[in-house]
């Protein structure tokens, strides 16, 4: 069980998402918790001071121009929340917001969903998403009983593709141009992670 995090027991779709928000204490100095609404100014300083670097891989950079684009977003993630439709957690370094990570929409009928994050460029290289992605598989597998979870990243994000190698996921292939980034489109890797697969690994602890 990871440090300070609650017992999760299974859940299905008619579980709310929301009644289990994945808030977890993953060592000492990090922290996965909700998005609030008083996050807003601190997220968009956050983007903002990353801009350069999140567009290489980002595709919404220019729709968010004000804090009021950032509210937008943490409002959008609680709408998602309450339809059972993925959430948003804030990472959070020594109570510093310096990321976002979460599940970008649940398939129930499929019991599918996929991995979505990103962090501040300064705070990358110390294993964080790593680790954040494990906490995320668990509770994904073992909260909300999902059969499969996915990581998808651009072909030039080695980055990402050393996180979701280091998880032990599986690599199934390239999609050719699958996403649009801005004045181009690129291809992504899927990699992915089965339920068992997971329960296999018998993971008790988070590493960097």
């Amino acid at each position: 069980m990871f440090s300070g995090q609650i017992k999760f027991e299974p859940a299905d779709k008619v579980q709310a998402v929301q009644s289990q928000m994945l808030a977890c204490q993953i060592d000492q100095h990090l922290t996965l918790r909700p998005f609030e609404l008083q996050d807003a100014d601190a997220l968009f300083q956050l983007v903002d001071s990353n801009r350069a670097y999140l567009r290489q891989w980002l595709p919404w950079l220019d729709s968010n121009q004000t804090v009021g684009d950032s509210l937008e977003f943490i409002r959008s993630s609680h709408q998602h929340t309450l339809h059972n439709n993925g959430f948003a957690s804030a990472i959070c370094l020594d109570h510093q917001l310096v990321g976002i990570i979460g599940l970008n929409g649940i398939h129930w009928d499929n019991r599918f969903s996929a991995i979505g994050y990103w962090l501040a460029e300064p705070h990358q290289g110390n294993g964080i998403i790593t680790r954040a992605c494990k906490a995320i598989l668990d509770y994904g597998f073992t909260t909300l009983n999902l059969n499969r979870i996915e990581i998808r990243c651009a072909t030039e994000n080695i980055r990402s593709q050393a996180v979701a190698k280091r998880l032990g996921l599986i690599y199934e292939g390239t999609i050719r141009d699958a996403t649009r980034l801005y004045d181009q489109f690129i291809d992504l890797q899927i990699y992915s992670m089965l339920q068992r697969e997971w329960q296999a690994q018998g993971t008790t602890s988070i590493t960097g």
